[in-house]
């Protein structure tokens, strides 16, 4: 009892130092913009990441439902929260604080714009800011765009980064790729981060021992490190680059989870033994009642 109660106390404690300290957002993120103007398909994508991930503290907008925590979650649609910038909300949606968590570990900066597209729609008075158009060595590009290949005589890839201004393309030099493989449970990373050469170009070398499907085949993923200037850059592919690797589905060998016919053998005999069990004494009492029938005769 002691133990909770002081538990209880250092909880409380930290939670009222924290509501003191204002939350002030770096100058930096506090104007960052998205590049993205927001859509209503970005804001339905929103709503849904909200209810999944942010409904549980913050309630249902305007109803004032927040749960009651220290400090209090302030309501989506409040003056508290409408009044923080597009980069304010951005990055304390990202990084967290006290009892709210850093959700840069579990939403992309794409997803936690969307979720911002959908607050926004509780300030009748909010006009979206535009992020001034991607640059690259001085110059402003309408879009940036990656390009994910095999790197022909050679064990590994390539990835080309590009720049559109009107009809024009143009290759970026100097920027970082990160290349990942696909994994059952999210990314693995191939190698270290490459900068693009004058060509715009950036090539991998693929480890021999990356395992991929049966065929080899294994699903790459491109990306720029700089995601918070220029948004979502990212490509993907699907190239015959790694080990073949053959991973049995799992109803194929007999398993608790597969079909009656690849049940485990230890499991179908005691199964069967059990049966066998219970219809042999359901026989011997019908036996033995038929016995005491036939004395009963006799008498």
């Amino acid at each position: 009892m002691y133990r909770f109660s002081l538990f209880s106390l250092l909880f409380l404690c930290s939670g009222w130092l924290v509501a003191q300290t204002p939350w002030e957002t770096p100058a930096d993120r506090k104007a960052k913009l998205s590049t993205v103007a927001f859509t209503e398909q970005g804001q339905t994508l929103g709503k849904e990441l909200y209810q999944t991930n942010c409904k549980s503290c913050h309630g249902d907008p305007g109803k004032n439902n927040v749960i009651r925590l220290v400090p209090l979650p302030p309501d989506p649609a409040s003056v508290q929260l409408q009044q923080n910038s597009d980069g304010s909300l951005h990055y304390k949606i990202s990084e967290g604080r006290g009892l709210m968590p850093a959700f840069k570990n579990v939403l992309s900066a794409e997803y936690i714009w969307d979720v911002i597209s959908y607050l926004r729609t509780y300030n009748k008075d909010y006009k979206q800011q535009l992020a001034v158009k991607p640059t690259a060595g001085g110059e402003v590009f309408d879009k940036v765009d990656l390009k994910l290949e095999r790197d022909s005589g050679h064990s590994g890839v390539v990835v080309q980064l590009t720049g559109m201004k009107g009809a024009l393309v143009k290759p970026i030099p100097g920027l970082e790729v990160k290349l990942f493989a696909r994994r059952y449970f999210g990314f693995q990373v191939v190698g270290k981060p490459v900068d693009t050469n004058a060509e715009g170009m950036a090539r991998f070398e693929i480890p021999k021992s990356l395992p991929g499907d049966s065929s080899g085949n294994v699903l790459l993923v491109a990306q720029l490190s700089d995601e918070e200037l220029f948004g979502p850059v990212k490509a993907e592919s699907l190239l015959a680059i790694g080990l073949p690797v053959y991973r049995p589905p799992l109803n194929e060998q007999r398993a608790l989870w597969n079909v009656g016919q690849k049940a485990p053998i230890w499991l179908l005999i005691v199964y069967l033994s059990v049966v066998f069990i219970v219809w042999g004494f359901i026989f011997f009492i019908l036996f033995q009642l038929r016995a005491i029938f036939k004395l009963g005769e006799l008498k």
